[in-house]
C-alpha cells in the first residue's frame, strides 16, 4: 500500500452511485422528524461514537435539530453493568425515544451485539433507523434499518471517515449550504 492508492479510496466510495439518492432520503427524513417536533438519536463504540457524539451537536447546532448521542459514560456503564453491555443502547432507547424519532446506528462491520440489538428494538418502537455500516454488505445491522449508507471497505479508518463525511453532507443539506456561519 502506498498513499496515493489509500487516498484513491475515498474518491472510489464517495463516488458510489446509490449515495446521493440515500443521503437526500436521511436528510429528507431528519427534516420531517425536525419539522414534526421528534429528536435525532445517535450511537456507535468507539470511534463511531466520537462521530455520533460530534456530529449530534452539529445536527443541534447547525442544522436546528433536536439531536443527543448515547456516549455518556455514566449512561453506558450503568446500563451496561445492570442490562448487559450488549443490551445498554436498547435499554437508552426506553429512556430517551419516542415513537417518530429517528436514530443514526454507526458500526463499521455492522455486526457490533448492542448496536444490533439498538436497531431490533428501535423498531419495536417506531423509530425510523438508520444505518451506517461497512466491510460486509450483508451485514445485521444494515439488514435490519430502513436505510443503509454501506461504504464498501474493510479498513476501519476509510470506514470511519467515509461515515464521517457522509453524516456531514446530510447537515450541510439540511441548512442549504457548505459554508455558513457558526455563530
Amino acid at each position: 500500500m502506498n498513499l496515493q492508492s489509500y487516498l484513491a479510496e475515498y474518491p472510489r466510495l464517495l463516488a458510489d452511485p446509490q449515495i446521493p439518492g440515500l443521503i437526500t432520503r436521511l436528510k429528507d427524513r431528519i427534516a420531517e422528524a425536525r419539522d414534526s417536533g421528534h429528536k435525532l438519536m445517535l450511537a456507535g463504540n468507539g470511534a463511531s461514537a466520537s462521530i455520533a457524539s460530534h456530529l449530534a451537536t452539529d445536527f443541534s447546532k447547525q442544522g436546528k435539530v433536536r439531536a443527543m448521542a448515547f456516549n455518556d459514560a455514566n449512561l453506558i456503564t450503568a446500563l451496561g453493568n445492570d442490562c448487559g453491555y450488549e443490551n445498554w443502547i436498547a435499554k437508552a432507547l426506553d429512556f430517551y425515544a419516542d415513537k417518530g424519532d429517528v436514530l443514526i446506528l454507526i458500526s463499521s462491520s455492522g455486526k457490533s451485539p448492542n448496536v444490533v440489538k439498538a436497531a431490533q428494538h428501535a423498531k419495536e418502537l417506531g423509530l425510523y433507523v438508520a444505518a451506517f455500516t461497512g466491510f460486509a454488505k450483508d451485514n445485521p445491522l444494515g439488514a435490519l434499518a430502513d436505510i443503509n449508507l454501506w461504504a464498501d471497505s474493510r479498513a476501519y479508518n476509510i470506514v470511519e471517515c467515509t461515515h464521517m463525511i457522509w453524516l456531514a453532507a446530510v447537515i450541510d443539506l439540511l441548512i442549504g449550504s457548505a459554508e455558513y456561519s457558526t455563530s
